[in-house]
């Protein structure tokens, strides 16, 4: 469908989204297919839960895994420049953007679970979370409105928050005497909740906005 336009697209910094302008062009030029790209972030995302999930026996992994969380996100952007660019948007592209988004979600939040540095039932509950705020953002788009990406913790500020939190446990590891507890919890036992609390503030936001959509919609 070459007439497609998408009806909503994620605001992304300007200086990120020059990262990927050589890289779309690349893409349009070799003819590789967006949904290529939205696979490869799941792959990325795999990498990532497998650093966080090997960390408990080699601490450096905790370094690493950031940086495939963020290279996620970058093939997140990527797709979607590059669907546009060859003229492949589609509301089939729709989905194939959106669901592995939430699979890389589940899986990088399932490898920090078993990291072996927190309780795993923080982590899940960070996924389950992570999961709600994606979904209520959809309902702008499903009532026939923009799709909402308001809140503190959408998609890239959950990865920068779990950037931080692996950071300052491996600080904490190799210069606090390998103490990472803070009351009781572990770093990452924080940066989930923190995690946790800013989805609920996101959903919140997202669902004020978008039930100002409906009430404006019915006057």
């Amino acid at each position: 469908m070459p007439d497609y336009e998408p009806t909503s697209r994620r605001p992304i910094a300007q200086v990120f989204r020059r990262t990927a302008e050589a890289a779309t062009q690349l893409c349009v030029r070799w003819g590789i297919h967006p949904d290529a790209i939205s696979y490869a972030s799941i792959a990325a995302a795999l990498a990532a839960a497998l650093c966080f999930w090997k960390s408990q026996n080699t601490s450096s992994l905790l370094l690493v895994a950031p940086l495939f969380c963020y290279v996620r996100l970058w093939f997140n952007m990527l797709d979607g420049m590059v669907a546009i660019a060859a003229g492949k948007a589609s509301w089939r592209g729709e989905i194939l953007n959106d669901l592995p988004d939430r699979v890389s979600d589940v899986v990088i939040f399932a490898g920090v679970a078993h990291s072996g540095w927190m309780n795993p039932i923080l982590g899940y509950w960070a996924a389950i979370f992570a999961l709600l705020t994606a979904y209520v953002g959809i309902f702008g788009q499903a009532i026939g409105g923009r799709r909402e990406f308001s809140g503190w913790m959408s998609k890239p500020w959950r990865m920068v928050a779990l950037h931080f939190g692996a950071w300052i446990t491996v600080a904490l590891l190799w210069w606090n005497n390998g103490d990472i507890r803070f009351h009781q919890l572990t770093v990452l036992d924080w940066t989930c909740v923190i995690v946790v609390a800013g989805c609920v503030q996101t959903i919140v936001v997202r669902l004020k906005r978008i039930m100002a959509t409906v009430q404006d919609k019915q006057r």
